[in-house]
């Protein structure tokens, strides 16, 4: 718990103006019951202290295990091996990552039940997991960061072209919550030491990027699942119309 105190002076400093805002806009506009007033508060002591912990975890535990795992493979022989090992580790971080879990909530709960939390996941999952496998293949090839960005935004435009407004928004929000804490501490630190690992890579050039690419694959899988969603409506359609006929 060394530096415990540092970390929770950072959590309340980003915080506390968020709860003063609450408090002062509470008084200005629609007054909340002092009830829901007391149980935003307690919540904000859980999200204080949940917070310290985490960071405190990241700073003892995340950053230097991801970047002594990244360093440790970069000096492995079978290296094309990491492509699939991201997958699984793009894939198993995202079941993790507490952001997530908000957003696929919200989703299923705004669409009645029409996007369920499960697929969200699994689509989100899928689309991290490619993000981490596309992140271990540059660094080993050595790519540039530019082959995958720009293709990759121009098939979210013409996915876009095709896909449902709401299903355009969500893609969108998706692609920002899945760069979330665990993808920005953990993977983000184990690819800096995978680059940092491999001779002729440079860890400020290889190593980072990988947050445009976790932020790039969700945005893309979700508008894929719009489009599968569309025409699994469009066949129903169909089926009762033949029926009508």
């Amino acid at each position: 718990m060394h530096g415990f105190n540092s970390t929770i002076s950072e959590v309340m400093m980003a915080l506390f103006p968020l709860l003063g805002l609450f408090l002062l806009a509470n008084v200005f506009t629609k007054k909340l019951h002092w009830k829901k007033i007391v149980n935003i508060c307690v919540g904000f002591i859980f999200i204080l202290a949940g917070l310290s912990l985490f960071l405190q975890g990241v700073y003892f535990g995340f950053l230097p295990m991801g970047r002594a795992m990244g360093e440790a493979f970069g000096v492995w022989p079978h290296k094309w091996m990491l492509v699939p090992f991201g997958f699984i580790l793009g894939f198993a971080g995202t079941l993790a990552e507490p952001a997530v879990r908000v957003l696929n909530y919200q989703v299923e709960k705004l669409t009645a039940g029409y996007i369920p939390q499960k697929m969200m996941l699994f689509t989100l999952s899928t689309g991290i997991g490619i993000a981490v496998s596309l992140a271990m293949f540059r660094i080993i090839a050595g790519v540039s960061l530019r082959g995958f960005i720009f293709p990759g935004y121009l098939i979210v435009f013409f996915l876009m072209i095709f896909s449902k407004r709401s299903f355009v928004a969500i893609a969108f929000d998706s692609g920002g919550v899945a760069s979330g804490p665990m993808t920005a501490t953990f993977i983000t630190t184990l690819t800096i030491g995978l680059a940092s690992g491999i001779e002729g890579r440079d860890p400020l050039v290889d190593g980072l990027g990988l947050v445009a690419l976790v932020a790039l694959l969700p945005i893309i899988t979700v508008l894929a699942l719009g489009l599968l969603y569309s025409a699994q409506e469009r066949k129903l359609k169909a089926n009762i119309s033949e029926k009508v006929i």
